[in-house]
């Protein structure tokens, strides 16, 4: 199976977080068919030269942008050199599982009609063996569905989805915060079959400030229009857009980040 894989630097990506990552996506099996690595402005020189010296070998594709656009206008442009029908996303600060690609290409090849399928993801911090939390999504269409109304149903670095898919609902677009939260409700109005496998095939970075980046005004303001749109496109009812108001007003800017932290551990989070 044939299938591109796309992830985008930016000005704060670590060269050796990325050495990590991009170790991590040679290794699979099936092979990428291509990388493409978005440029997304400015990198540090170790970056830059690390990403040159890969193209300089042919093992990926880069798209340099003159200036930092966000992550859905990276990605956006991004898509456009894509030459495959499917499409896996990857974060330049995360680590494969070893049999990432053979578990979702299998699944795929078993499930012709599923049009985008990611999987749960174990979170560590400092070393990628200390797991302190998993984030377990919905398995199947339905549940995936009914779990897209209150919160976000896909770890976004796991996706493998297909390109006319991607582009039948406008493709990735800006949204601040929550660019695969929107595509997702914009991919569910165009008909998509989801799917996600129930294993950690992504092991994911998290710190402190993972829980800070989901606290402030800017954040709530992102979430709740997002809410909005999904009542406006008749995906949520007007009681479901409500409370999601209300939640995330209160986790969003009333509650410090300490306390934030713990919220989400707790509830949106299983332990190791």
């Amino acid at each position: 199976m044939e299938y591109s894989v796309l992830m985008s630097v930016y000005r704060n990506t670590k060269g050796s977080e990325l050495k990590q990552c991009m170790d991590s996506v040679f290794v699979q099996t099936p092979a990428p068919s291509e990388i493409v690595v978005v440029l997304d402005g400015p990198v540090s020189d170790g970056v830059s030269e690390y990403l040159l010296g890969l193209e300089r070998e042919g093992k990926i594709k880069t798209v340099p942008l003159e200036t930092n656009v966000g992550l859905g206008n990276a990605l956006a442009e991004g898509a456009k050199h894509c030459k495959y029908e499917w499409i896996a996303r990857m974060d330049s600060d995360d680590i494969c599982a070893p049999d990432r690609m053979e578990k979702q290409t299998g699944y795929l090849e078993k499930h012709p009609d599923v049009d985008v399928l990611g999987s749960n993801i174990a979170e560590f911090t400092d070393d990628v063996n200390n797991i302190v939390s998993i984030r377990a999504v919905p398995e199947d269409h339905e549940a995936i569905c009914k779990y897209m109304k209150s919160r976000c149903p896909f770890n976004h670095m796991t996706v493998i989805m297909r390109k006319s898919v991607l582009e039948a609902a406008g493709g990735y677009m800006d949204w601040l915060y929550n660019e695969d939260s929107y595509l997702w409700a914009r991919m569910y109005l165009a008909g998509a079959k989801f799917a996600n496998i129930a294993e950690n095939l992504v092991f994911a970075r998290i710190d402190a400030s993972t829980f800070r980046r989901r606290g402030g005004y800017r954040y709530y303001k992102s979430e709740r229009d997002l809410f909005r749109f999904m009542y406006n496109n008749g995906i949520i009812s007007y009681a479901e857009y409500i409370k999601a108001k209300i939640v995330r007003f209160v986790v969003q800017v009333m509650m410090p980040n300490g306390i934030r932290q713990w919220f989400f551990r707790t509830f949106a989070r299983e332990k190791k």
